[in-house]
């Protein structure tokens, strides 16, 4: 059992013991601080907070748990139950909210559920306020509201549809061509709220056909819900069967996008960032921002189209600093996430989606022929268990100076660039790890990137 405490949210395992596991006590705790956080910063303490969930199966009981915490704080509460964490984002904006937590631990099996904190503009908190989060979680520094001051809950269910509608609002996307090219589409939304928000968005695009699969918002995640080759099986059988031109999948909490081929192949997780940015800069000349351990291909389109890559640390609050700093049109993250700020700036399966569509109508293209348009690279993803004679930033250090030849970036981990490819080593966040990312034209060569810095690491 779990509890990763870090300065965008709380995650971990239900039940157990307090502080060791995700449990009642650590929840009402961490809603506490983050709340009074927000009440310290706005200097007032009358906020408005939109609070949504995926459907995992502990979601109702942390539902409950928060906004009633929120009532013992005096926070109004809008709480739009099932929902996916674009549309909570999305929704605090437009509400005029103070902030928002999405109940969901994204990626992770069922027996995880987590805390993910929103600031006024949607996004999640930075890590100065993360940092003041679990200080105050850690001390108990937080005052809950006398009893004329309580707050109050008001449920609204409308802001799936409400986010729907904007993003058939973009100027970039075409509801009248999608519906043109007669597209068939299957869906997994692995049980969760993916299965209620892209079944509904596709219609609403004028999809002519929409098979589903796992759209049961039941919780009881059907596979690993982490949208990956190996735990996609399903989708692309029914892609096949139903001869669909493409499939879709989601992660439980819809932030994180891929795409199956109309021959019940993977499109490439790395490439649902690549193809929509392809049409974006096809529209709007501009730069691009993906994080250090995302596929050079994004850099490789962007500056075949005249506008300027840039890479941030991992994370999506780094991701979302460096899109402002640039300017970026379009940017995101190499595991499916699209952030297209003409929306907001988050990462959301749905605008991906919608954006996707209208693309491959314009190219009058299958699915794996637009994929064979980009240029192929592969990822090596490896990692190596920190010992406790290991010395993180002297290892760093020594593998700066062994590739000392090569351009080298060193603001998350070490990066090394080569000419047909790079090597990422950074220290995990959460688990005693150090992760050692390669890229290069082949597996094999990637692999062989990847190696090397590990035999070098392991080297005394």
């Amino acid at each position: 059992m779990t509890l990763i405490k870090s300065i965008s949210g709380i995650r971990g395992t239900i039940g157990g013991i307090e502080k060791e596991n995700l449990t009642p006590v650590d929840i009402v705790k961490f809603t506490a601080a983050f709340l009074d956080m927000l009440q310290q910063k706005a200097n007032r303490k009358n906020l408005k907070i939109v609070v949504g969930r995926d459907a995992r199966i502990s979601g109702a009981m942390v539902e409950k748990l928060v906004t009633a915490t929120a009532s013992g704080m005096g926070v109004r509460v809008i709480n739009a139950g099932l929902s996916t964490t674009p549309t909570v984002e999305l929704s605090v904006i437009e509400t005029k909210a103070d902030g928002g937590i999405i109940l969901t631990a994204s990626h992770n099996p069922k027996q995880w559920n987590a805390l993910k904190l929103l600031n006024s503009q949607g996004e999640f908190i930075s890590s100065e306020e993360g940092i003041e989060v679990l200080r105050k979680a850690e001390k108990a520094d937080y005052a809950f509201a006398e009893v004329d001051d309580l707050g109050s809950m008001k449920e609204e269910s409308t802001f799936i549809d409400q986010h729907i509608e904007k993003v058939l609002q973009l100027e970039l996307v075409d509801k009248e061509l999608i519906k043109a090219a007669g597209f068939k589409v299957a869906v997994d939304g692995v049980n969760s709220t993916g299965g209620i928000a892209i079944p509904r968005l596709l219609k609403a695009l004028g999809v002519k056909k929409v098979f589903e699969l796992y759209c049961n918002p039941t919780g009881e995640f059907s596979h690993n819900p982490e949208p990956l080759p190996k735990n996609l099986s399903g989708i692309s059988k029914i892609v096949l069967k139903q001869q669909a031109d493409l499939g879709v999948v989601v992660d439980p909490d819809v932030d994180r996008l891929a795409f199956i081929t109309e021959k019940g192949e993977m499109f490439g997780e790395e490439y649902t960032l690549v193809a929509v940015a392809d049409y974006v800069l096809q529209n709007k000349k501009g730069n691009t921002v993906s994080n250090l351990s995302s596929t050079r291909a994004l850099q490789d389109i962007t500056e075949k189209a005249g506008g300027q890559y840039f890479a941030s640390a991992v994370g999506e609050v780094n991701v979302v600093k460096k899109m402002k700093e640039t300017c970026a049109v379009i940017g995101g993250e190499g595991n499916g996430g699209i952030i297209y700020p003409e929306l907001h700036y988050g990462r959301d399966a749905l605008v991906g989606v919608a954006l996707f569509l209208t693309y491959l109508a314009k190219r009058k293209l299958k699915v794996s022929e637009l994929r064979a348009t980009y240029p192929d690279y592969y990822i090596s993803k490896n990692k190596i268990t920190l010992k406790e004679d290991m010395n993180v930033r002297v290892l760093f250090e020594k593998v700066k100076r062994v590739y000392s030849q090569f351009p080298v970036i060193d603001i998350d981990g070490v990066k090394i660039d080569f000419r047909d490819g790079w090597v990422q080593l950074r220290k995990s966040n959460t688990e005693s790890i150090i992760r050692i990312y390669a890229e290069s034209t082949s597996r094999e060569k990637a692999q062989h990137y990847a190696d090397e810095v590990i035999d070098l690491l392991s080297a005394n």
